[in-house]
């Protein structure tokens, strides 16, 4: 199964297209340090507009806001709702791309059963996911504390704003990290599954960008009792529950609370949801493709 694995690595990776979701994710996060290296302060004063009216902000603050850590989060509010188009493209292709080449059945008569391919094509996927969120990483991460050092984390909310101490935020960005790789994983699972009853890659990824867009549409809607029967349920719903781990909760004097997370219960509950998901998307899969009569 291990070199199974190294063979379908080696089927994403040398594909000239792989690398678009890479370079794509490069450009934007390198346009973005940019314009803020050399306009920050424009960037900051939008930011804070929206609360200006309800708190003073001095020179010295707003020159400490723009940090490292700041553009970072920043960046992930951009591009996290972007990657799931860059992760369909390969899911989507897993299993209707051999189809569509014609060497669906040829990989069949290897010596291993379809759950093991299936379980292998799904890994690859996934570890195709992970390398993403890892370029991610280094560049909007470790590349903006380059450009800008580090600093105490600001984060507006609609409630207020917290201030989260420097020493205090690279932990919760390792964690946010893993959490996107299972939102990423949920809708990879998802273009898995639509790619068994394809014979064209073209398909599972336009259906599995439009169930995203719908359902995350759906997500943003607020209706009293939709709110409580549909939406918690939604995958969509839970895609940015990230966020949550820069929520932190503060004492009776409004002193943030170092290492505290305001609602760890609901994002462990987004957590289990997102993995619900994947374990359904992938079994359907296997069991979709187990029944499936191969004719290319």
């Amino acid at each position: 199964m291990w070199k199974l694995l190294k063979i379908e690595l080696f089927k994403i990776f040398r594909r000239p297209r792989t690398y678009i979701a890479f370079g794509a994710i490069a450009l934007v996060v390198l346009l973005f340090q940019i314009a803020l290296k050399f306009d920050g302060k424009s960037y900051v004063d939008l930011i804070l507009s929206n609360v200006k009216n309800f708190f003073e902000f001095s020179d010295d603050f707003k020159n400490r806001l723009l940090n490292g850590y700041f553009v970072c989060f920043a960046v992930l509010n951009i591009l996290l709702i972007q990657m799931p188009l860059l992760v369909a493209l390969i899911a989507g292709d897993s299993i209707a791309g051999e189809a569509n080449m014609g060497t669906l059945r040829l990989s069949l008569t290897k010596p291993i059963s379809r759950v093991q391919y299936m379980l292998v094509k799904f890994l690859a996927s996934f570890i195709y996911t992970v390398a993403l969120l890892i370029c991610l990483a280094i560049l909007g991460l470790f590349g903006s504390m380059l450009l800008f050092g580090t600093n105490d984390l600001v984060v507006l909310r609609s409630t207020g704003i917290d201030q989260i101490a420097s020493h205090d935020v690279f932990w919760r960005y390792i964690v946010a990290f893993i959490y996107a790789a299972m939102a990423l994983t949920t809708v990879a699972s998802l273009a898995f599954l639509l790619s068994v009853f394809a014979e064209n890659s073209i398909g599972p990824i336009i259906a599995t960008m439009s169930i995203v867009i719908v359902f995350t549409i759906l997500s943003e809607m607020n209706i009293p009792i939709y709110d409580k029967t549909i939406k918690p349920f939604l995958f969509t719903t839970h895609m940015v529950a990230w966020k949550g781990f820069f929520y932190v909760k503060a004492s009776d004097d409004g002193t943030t609370i170092n290492g505290s997370i305001e609602n760890l219960p609901a994002i462990l509950k987004s957590m289990a949801i997102l993995l619900i998901y994947i374990f359904l998307f992938v079994t359907a899969a296997i069991w979709a493709f187990r029944k499936k009569d191969i004719l290319s």
